[in-house]
């Protein structure tokens, strides 16, 4: 009897693990000869396994690690700038994961499948669940009012495949970037989550990120315990480089955060990570090379939860002091934001904007006068790239000493902060903490959130600032979520600084 209680107690332990490996890729991807003319799918085959032998090395690499799960990003597997013909040729047809199938062990249950019989075979063979992002084709005819003239919907993909191989979740990206032409978005936001004996998963896509569905239903409603995340992203200062907005978001949400971005710095595409909700366990950011990167850290399986912060509590009991008429306005990313330098080593300043009030008390280590950094407040809708109403208290390093620079994209300071405290009368419960170092670095462990919504230091800075903020979304103010009217689209291609940011 003894006996057999050991061997439930064995089998229990074997079936749930409290904390797992995570590995993430970022991939410099190899492009098409030709995006924008249609390729035959022998071509488009060849260049799909050059990158697939890419990741192959590192899916292998991180297995013999003892990685569980790897993430691959977005693109990964084709590139980008394809037009709806030329991304044709490189499209499978996936199916719903309820089928119940390992492509590796029957290849042609569903037609011409070599990608997903790659990445099965990839993840059967070295035992690790395998996220890779590829492109879905489904046929649909007259009687659905709401097929595309080509008699087909496209998809941009999430394919998920456990250590059997078995395709165990498929995800169509809900919201669609700005030159995405070549897909459609599905009809209702897809929430798509499976358990592993490491937690419970969820998977979205790029710019799905700064929206509501999928990715706080993900979180509030499906509670799971990781976000897995292939993307595209050029990097926009001083609020949305990948490291950074990623990071700020894991904690916010208090979950597991995966993020697996492209390496491509002639588009500012670089910045992964493997973010827990009180810190980065690890991160890359590389502008300077044209190399891919392996990134492994241990997680929580099981975050631990931690109470929910009022993000108001603090900052409405706190007297705003009045500053006169000193405050100026500056543009960060298309927004007009209300600033106020900070012209002492240390002290407390307010800064309000409509209904926003941003509270900062700080100490810097030195007052340089070749530097000026400022706080700053934005309560409102961003209609660039995206309609999303936000929230924004910004303590951050202007270009120059001018004023006019600040908010320009700045990645190099010489100011160390002794200690700051940042909070805002927040009008809502999301809201994504931010600490951003010169030369793009994290601050692991150097800063926390407190019950009552501050963002406050530890200890001294460990690198100059960049800028601290908090990055608040008020998802039930957006107008006509992620559309563009004629007057934006045409000031996005007149305006060369929206280079900046396509995230995709």
């Amino acid at each position: 009897m003894v006996h057999s209680n050991l061997c439930l107690i064995y089998a229990l332990g074997a079936s749930s693990l409290d904390t797992f490996i995570a590995a993430v890729y970022e991939h410099a991807v190899i492009l098409p000869n030709a995006t924008l003319v249609p390729v035959s799918p022998e071509e488009a085959l060849a260049v799909m396994n050059r990158n697939l032998d890419l990741l192959e090395g590192a899916v292998t690499s991180a297995s013999k690690q003892g990685a569980h799960i790897i993430v691959t990003p977005e693109d990964g597997i084709y590139g980008f700038n394809f037009t709806r013909e030329s991304i044709y040729p490189y499209l499978e047809d996936i199916p719903d994961p309820q089928v119940n199938w390992i492509p590796c062990n029957n290849p042609d249950r569903f037609g011409h499948t070599p990608v997903q019989q790659r990445l099965s075979c990839l993840a059967k063979d070295n035992s690790i669940y395998i996220v890779a992002n590829i492109g879905d084709k489904k046929s649909c005819n007259a009687s659905d009012p709401q097929c595309p003239p080509d008699g087909r919907y496209q998809y941009n993909t999430d394919v998920v495949f456990d250590t059997k191989g078995k395709l165990v979740a498929r995800y169509h990206k809900q919201n669609l970037f700005l030159n995405e032409d070549q897909f459609n978005a599905p009809k209702e936001p897809e929430v798509v989550t499976f358990n592993t004996t490491f937690g419970k998963f969820g998977i979205f896509t790029c710019f799905d990120i700064l929206f509501h569905d999928p990715a706080v239903t993900l979180v509030r409603d499906s509670r799971v315990d990781t976000i897995l995340f292939p993307t595209a992203w050029m990097n926009v200062l001083p609020h949305l480089s990948a490291i950074e907005f990623h990071s700020a978001w894991a904690m916010g949400m208090r979950v597991n955060f995966l993020a697996s971005n492209l390496h491509y710095p002639l588009k500012k595409m670089t910045g992964s990570g493997i973010y827990a909700p009180d810190s980065p366990r690890a991160f890359h950011y590389d502008m300077k090379t044209e190399e891919g990167k392996l990134l492994l850290a241990q997680l929580d399986s099981h975050p631990h939860p931690t109470p929910v912060v009022n993000w108001t509590s603090y900052a409405s009991g706190v007297e705003a002091h009045s500053v006169g008429n000193q405050e100026f306005t500056g543009i960060i990313f298309f927004d007009e934001f209300t600033f106020l330098e900070l012209k002492e080593i240390g002290g407390n300043y307010t800064v309000c904007q409509r209904d926003l009030c941003c509270h900062l008390s700080y100490k810097m280590s030195e007052k340089r006068s070749d530097e000026v950094y400022a706080l700053g407040a934005f309560d409102g809708l961003h209609t660039v790239e995206g309609s999303y109403y936000l929230q924004i208290c910004t303590l951050l390093k202007c270009k120059t000493t001018d004023l006019h620079t600040c908010g320009d994209s700045v990645e190099t300071a010489s100011t160390r902060f002794e200690m700051f405290s940042l909070s805002g009368t927040f009008g809502t419960q999301y809201v994504f903490p931010e600490v951003l170092l010169s030369e793009i670095q994290l601050a692991p462990g150097e800063f926390q959130v407190s019950n009552d919504g501050r963002l406050f230091s530890l200890k001294p800075t460990s690198g100059p600032v960049l800028t601290v903020t908090l990055f608040g979304r008020l998802y039930e103010k957006d107008s006509a979520p992620n559309t563009l009217s004629d007057l934006t689209t045409q000031a996005l291609r007149l305006n060369p600084k929206t280079d900046a940011w396509k995230s995709k």
